[in-house]
């Protein structure tokens, strides 16, 4: 039996380019960058004091009144999700539950629903009490905390912190009926998620379908950990927009930050039934992993993830030198864009010459969970549009990167588009859009 087509019609993306998926393609094409000092804490006595931070906006403007109450337990990422995900449906012209009154586009019950969600880290302020209790003699009791410590904590506390809240509040704001999963697979997350929902629209599930991520990284655990594991650039505190140099003789590592991302995707009838309008289609995806044992880091010759990005250009029956754009993940961090781009080697030889590679986190960081729904955000408006932006900060390709790496804004035919990643845990993923073609 032949799989059902998945087109996409909607984009939600809230990122350190603006608060919706226009002001994300706008600024990519204008090469903006939104990286600059964190605001969020105090990071002065960081090795690293930059990230990609989210404009001020208050959750209570885009929830319904009667959901204002909940909007009290929602952590830094649940709020992206859900300010990603009222983007989305706007975007696709869709009609949901939050709307009030009027009648839903869809059945709920045939609403999907896969997010993105990375390690939630908590507010300080809600630990630093009970925790402070705990201490004896200058050492941290784990006993201690597991009899008294955790009874100090608000009974609620965990229900801002569990990965898939994200996809819950989503749901229950939009009524989504349908089937629902969290993917927790580090930087890789929104690609999969992406994927999955396809894949149950495809297999009958669902007639439509939500995917993305986010994630919050700028939160002081999360930044002191990056700097720990040497992930951070500490070299251009001063010149932030100059920091994050994916691919670069210069990049001396990423730079974090914190982004929600949301797809809408329809089976082809149904969205033609409605009269959306269609930007692009999906035509395939895979995952896998490094063949690393440090799984920190890819292997140098990426042959785990050329084995994924193989396997997805196989599911949409697309052969390497068909594929007309990149979007990797580009990370800064020196030692795996190297074997990012010996993986991307590995899969197209010398086609890669004449491929477009965009790379763009030098303009929003590095976004962890919701990174792929980013890229795919920005894959799906090059098909749609014919347009390609600059890959910021890319001044003099490092060794062993060699790569078309784009320059400039650039009109062009753009057919298909690979995006790809990897987490710093040895997942791997990749996923393939395609401009439509109906009879």
């Amino acid at each position: 039996m032949s799989r059902r087509r998945v087109v996409i019609t909607g984009l939600g993306a809230v990122s350190p380019l603006g608060l919706a998926a226009e002001d994300l393609w706008h600024g990519l094409l204008e090469g903006r960058c939104g990286i600059g000092p964190i605001e969020a804490f105090d990071a002065s006595a960081f090795p690293c004091r930059l990230a990609g931070q989210v404009p001020a906006f208050k959750v209570r403007d885009y929830v319904p009144k009667v959901y204002r109450k909940a909007t009290k337990l929602m952590s830094r990422d649940i709020e992206l999700s859900v300010l990603a995900a009222d983007d989305a449906f706007r975007n696709a012209g869709i009609v949901t539950k939050a709307a009030g009154d009027d009648t839903p586009t869809f059945d709920p019950t045939r609403l999907a629903i896969s997010y993105g969600a990375g390690l939630i880290s908590c507010d300080l302020n809600e630990l630093a009490a009970c925790a402070a209790g705990c201490v004896t003699d200058g050492v941290f009791d784990l006993r201690k905390w597991g009899a008294e410590g955790m009874q100090n904590l608000t009974p609620l506390w965990l229900l801002k912190y569990l990965p898939n809240m994200l996809p819950c509040h989503v749901g229950i704001i939009h009524d989504i009926q349908g089937p629902s999963n969290t993917i927790t697979c580090g930087e890789t997350s929104a690609h999969i998620a992406i994927a999955e929902v396809a894949e149950m629209i495809q297999r009958g599930d669902a007639d439509a379908g939500l995917g993305g991520g986010a994630e919050a990284k700028v939160n002081p655990i999360v930044m002191l950990r990056q700097c720990l594991l040497k992930r951070s650039t500490t070299r251009y505190n001063d010149t932030p927009e100059a920091a994050c140099r994916p691919f670069d003789a210069a990049a001396s590592g990423s730079v974090f930050g914190e982004a929600g991302g949301a797809i809408v995707m329809e089976e082809l009838q149904t969205a033609q039934a409605r009269g959306a309008a269609i930007l692009a289609e999906f035509a395939g995806a895979a995952s896998g992993n490094s063949l690393n044992p440090q799984l920190a880091h890819l292997e140098p010759n990426g042959e785990g993830l050329a084995m994924t990005i193989e396997t997805a250009l196989a599911e949409a029956q697309l052969t390497p030198d068909q594929i007309d754009l990149i979007i990797p993940t580009g990370s800064g961090i020196p030692q795996d864009d190297r074997a990012e781009a010996a993986a991307l080697e590995r899969v197209f030889g010398q086609a890669l010459e004449h491929i477009d590679v965009w790379a763009i986190k030098g303009m929003t960081g590095h976004t962890g969970a919701a990174a792929g729904a980013l890229d795919t955000a920005a894959a799906v408006k090059a098909v749609a549009e014919g347009t390609i932006g600059p890959s910021r900060n890319v001044e003099q390709p490092a060794d062993g990167c060699r790569l078309k790496l784009t320059r400039a804004r650039t009109q062009k035919s753009i057919r298909t588009v690979l995006c790809c990643g990897y987490s710093f845990g040895g997942q791997t993923a990749a996923l393939v859009i395609k401009k439509v073609e109906v009879e």
